[in-house]
């Protein structure tokens, strides 16, 4: 098994939880059940870091969706997109590059023929503003 796989498994993750509204712990046993130990941990790591971060996360990517309510966006894209923005934002051992393309290849995968330049632009915002988001989200960590 790989990272690639392990980053889909919590791409599937995430998309249930944003579906349901619930996290699933049952579905991510499921899921990473026949996984490497390292990979299972990804999984369960940004797993646990989209949801405990949801807001934040939300709130960056509401930032840069411009002419789309958050509501409406694809759940599919909006599971890549809060992935990669949690690599992105909050995991500093994966580069940029790789939570990109990991999040264009799923858009591509799992959605429409626009989500890669929909997605593609909200995460190169992302990262153009990488420095004042981490700043925001540590300071209000502080209070």
């Amino acid at each position: 098994m790989s990272r690639k796989t392990a980053r889909e498994n919590a791409f599937r993750l995430v998309y249930e939880f944003l579906e349901t509204g619930e996290r699933n712990d049952f579905t991510r046993q499921l899921l990473c059940a026949s996984d490497a130990e390292t990979d299972a941990n990804y999984t369960a790591e940004i797993y646990d870091a989209v949801i405990s971060e949801y807001d934040f996360l939300k709130s960056v990517i509401e930032r840069y969706s411009k002419d789309f309510a958050f509501d409406r966006i694809y759940k599919t894209d909006l599971a890549a997109l809060m992935i990669a923005t949690c690599e992105i934002l909050l995991r500093f051992d994966i580069p940029e590059k790789v939570s990109v393309n990991e999040a264009l290849e799923l858009s591509r995968t799992y959605s429409t023929d626009k989500s890669f330049s929909f997605v593609n632009g909200i995460l190169a915002s992302v990262i153009s503003h990488k420095e004042e988001l981490i700043n925001e989200h540590n300071e209000s960590e502080d209070n």
